[in-house]
């Protein structure tokens, strides 16, 4: 057995670590199977050395997130614990001071992973980002949190959101009411964004001044979009064709941000998926980034993530049958 201590600077940083009823401690303890133990400012860890040192190395790098002044959740504690298992949990203390911004409720957006702060580097020094990975992954949310960041420093005019008109495999049949109204539901993960960031009041008053623009992909053809912010959601959707003419509606001063996952395509089995295709034509081009996410990079409920990866172990399976 072994034993080891991690000194806080104050109860308070402890009770952070801890989380509400101890939830923290307790996921820390079923991933390394020790004892935590707490007393005034310290934090014992009990149990076998080598799962005592991952243990504490975990707690270490959620302590210099703690020190940065953020509050830390369960969330946070099982990405310390998958960064510790292969050993990159420094990166962990990357993550505390980036603050890409401010909701409606005053509330800070960060990044939660690594692979999330490198979308938002990615996005910040490149023309066009392709952010492509699974659901849960933040990257519609933190495409609209760039969106906002621009429009409020100045650099864009406009926001611009869109996404393909494509039900997700079942058919809704004719929608009521007017054209808006018939594409509003494809659209509502948009709105909500917007929402959480602006408000509803300050939302509609910016699109009443045409400041943003919310679209089905359609509208884009035969535009072409200068000083505007501009993010097309759910792109495994597009076929070949429009992502081509979604790519070249690029204007002066903008940039574009193109989101997907393509284990979600709802197209035609004879069509071929816009954004699949686009990641082997623009790689490598200048000013063109390409980010993947992976399971570890869902920031939804823990469930979430163990779906992801199951799925991706059944489509690996059967793909190895397959070749068999």
């Amino acid at each position: 057995m072994s034993e080891r201590t991690v000194i806080f600077r104050n109860g308070e940083q402890l009770a952070t670590l801890c989380g509400n009823v101890d939830t923290n401690l307790e996921a820390l303890r079923k991933a390394y199977g020790v004892e935590l133990v707490t007393r005034d400012c310290d934090l014992k860890i009990i149990g076998e050395p080598e799962q005592v040192d991952a243990c504490e190395r975990a707690v270490r790098s959620l302590v210099s997130l703690i020190t940065a002044g953020k509050t830390i959740d369960e969330l946070d504690v099982r990405y310390a614990i998958s960064l510790t298992g292969d050993g990159t949990e420094v990166q962990l203390q990357e993550l505390g001071s980036d603050c890409i911004c401010i909701t409606q409720r005053g509330k800070p957006v960060h990044p939660k992973t690594v692979g999330q702060r490198k979308y938002i580097q990615t996005i910040e020094q490149n023309t066009i980002t392709l952010g492509v990975g699974p659901a849960g992954t933040g990257k519609t949310y933190l495409a609209v949190a760039m969106a906002v960041k621009a429009f409020r420093a100045g650099t864009v005019q406009r926001i611009i959101l869109t996404r393909p008109a494509v039900e997700a495999g079942e058919k809704l049949g004719f929608l009521p009411g007017d054209l808006q109204n018939k594409v509003d539901p494809y659209l509502r993960p948009l709105y909500d964004a917007l929402f959480d960031f602006l408000g509803p009041e300050s939302f509609q008053k910016l699109q009443e001044r045409g400041s943003i623009e919310v679209a089905p992909l359609a509208y884009m053809r035969g535009r072409t979009l200068d000083e505007s912010f501009i993010i097309l959601d759910e792109a495994q959707n597009t076929t070949r064709e429009q992502m081509k003419m979604f790519l070249t509606r690029l204007g002066f001063g903008s940039k574009i941000i193109i989101t997907g996952d393509v284990t979600q395509i709802d197209l035609p089995a004879d069509k071929k998926s816009g954004l699949v295709e686009a990641m082997k034509v623009l790689r490598g081009i200048d000013d063109i980034g390409i980010i993947r996410f992976t399971e570890k990079d869902v920031v939804r409920h823990k469930l979430v993530q163990d779906i992801v990866r199951a799925y991706d172990r059944y489509y690996e399976e059967g793909k190895s049958k397959r070749h068999e």
